[in-house]
């Protein structure tokens, strides 16, 4: 747990409710130490952050920060000139906008947001965080250990495609090897391994890097078509993916929930 000394200070301008964004279902491996105190693991990376009235700390150098956390937060957006926008005669909007004042939309790792949002199909939150945590523990990097805990980071496609399940007809399972119970992917585990597999085939045809550029350039509508061209992904994950994993702010993801609604 970092101490306040070894925190650098951010004053806040725009809106920012760290409890909100944790609760917000977008990401999972959010650890709540404290009353808007956390620790985030993230791009191979740990980092609390601590919201302090109107000042944010974080653990890290201010060049860090501003490298990978400021945009990790999406803080070139201004979410309360988003606000100011909406007319006042619109009661409902209005309505929704002071409910989700502090929010923001986290610019996460494509593939890691991929792979979680295919997990997160038919759990609830804290039943995807535990099963995001245990792929962690079973196929990532040892970071270190915080808080008497030892932290993974999210695996790459390469660590993925050498988890072996008896779910994929494996005879050896890499849980079981870890010590872990069971993996608690269900029908899911065939759904990681073929999504995986077509991820680290994709590369593009003009000289892209690697899949991340290859379907960053897509238009909306052929990301989200392409994204669905993964095994086990809908138009409700593959929403999910280029809202949270690409920053494509008009896809408006539909569950469950919001059907009912």
């Amino acid at each position: 747990m970092a101490g306040e000394a070894d925190m650098f200070e951010i004053e806040l301008a725009d809106d920012l409710d760290l409890n909100k964004i944790a609760d917000s279902g977008q990401c999972f491996r959010w650890k709540r130490l404290d009353d808007r105190y956390y620790r985030i693991t993230a791009f191979g990376r740990v980092l609390y952050l601590r919201e302090k009235e109107n000042i944010l700390q974080a653990s890290c150098t201010e060049e860090e920060f501003w490298k990978i956390w400021g945009g990790y937060l999406d803080f070139p957006t201004c979410y309360r000139q988003i606000r100011k926008r909406i007319p006042e005669e619109d009661r409902f909007l209005t309505a929704a906008a002071d409910y989700g004042k502090g929010i923001r939309i986290l610019r996460q790792d494509p593939f890691e947001t991929l792979i979680t949002f295919i997990l997160s199909q038919r759990k609830n939150i804290p039943a995807i965080q535990s099963c995001v945590e245990k792929l962690c523990r079973v196929a990532g990097d040892f970071l270190g250990t915080f808080e008497g805990e030892d932290v993974f980071s999210f695996p790459s496609a390469e660590q993925l495609l050498r988890l072996r399940c008896r779910k994929c007809g494996d005879q050896l399972c890499s849980w079981k090897e870890k010590g872990e119970e069971s993996c608690s992917l269900g029908y899911r585990m065939p759904y990681i391994r073929e999504t995986v597999r077509q991820w680290t085939e994709l590369a593009g045809a003009d000289g892209q890097k690697g899949p991340r550029e290859s379907l960053q350039k897509l238009s909306d509508e052929n990301l989200l078509n392409r994204l669905m061209e993964f095994k086990g992904v809908g138009v409700k994950v593959a929403s999910c993916t280029a809202l949270f994993g690409f920053h494509r702010l008009d896809f408006f993801p539909v569950d469950v929930w919001i059907s009912r609604v």
